[in-house]
């Protein structure tokens, strides 16, 4: 662990703080005209995921958190863990589904990383890549001539989930979908 100060702060740095695990998600240095300056933040929880907002005095003392991230494959879930493999050892590992940031979006054999504390060798998280391609299985048809309009209808995945698209895209069809939003990107030519 290392100590560091307010002005060390930068996105994605992981800090102990509460004890938890949290990262950077964004902070802005701020100095009034009276009064002492200040960091403001907004911090996730690597354990929960829950997104706090934090004021620290400017100079405040944290400790840093080490983390890595290593490459996993998604192999199955069991209903009440998923299962995963790493990449380089082949060593498995379970996990519950609070610690993985969309579940719904994994497919077997999906790339992943686990997100590690470095120095406890603790499981903090699952991240999936930032896009991933999946199969719409089920889509009510869109109505002809409806496109003016910005409306969106559901669509079911191979993986179960359901996310709405534009009334255009089809059954059967692959597409981008953002995993951070859970969103419709664009339809992916094979």
């Amino acid at each position: 662990m290392a100590t560091i100060t307010t002005a060390d702060f930068r996105n994605g740095l992981c800090l102990e703080f509460n004890n938890d695990y949290f990262q950077i998600v964004e902070f802005q240095h701020v100095k009034p005209g009276k009064g002492a300056a200040f960091v403001r933040t907004r911090l996730k929880s690597m354990t929960t995921g829950k997104v706090l907002d934090n004021t620290f005095p400017s100079g405040h003392k944290v400790e840093s958190a080490r983390i890595e991230r290593r490459p996993f494959q998604f192999l199955y879930t069991d209903g009440e863990h998923f299962h995963f493999m790493n990449n380089e050892t082949f060593e498995q590992v379970a996990m519950e589904e609070k610690l993985i940031n969309n579940p719904g979006l994994l497919k077997e054999g999906q790339e992943v990383e686990v997100v590690y504390h470095a120095e406890k060798d603790l499981i903090l998280g699952c991240e999936l890549p930032q896009f991933v391609s999946l199969l719409i299985t089920y889509s009510e048809p869109g109505i002809k001539g409806d496109t003016a309009t910005n409306a969106s209808k559901p669509a079911t995945l191979e993986t179960g989930a359901t996310i709405n698209v534009p009334l255009f895209v089809n059954e059967g069809e692959k597409i981008k979908i953002d995993t951070r939003s859970n969103s419709y990107v664009e339809r992916v030519k094979d």
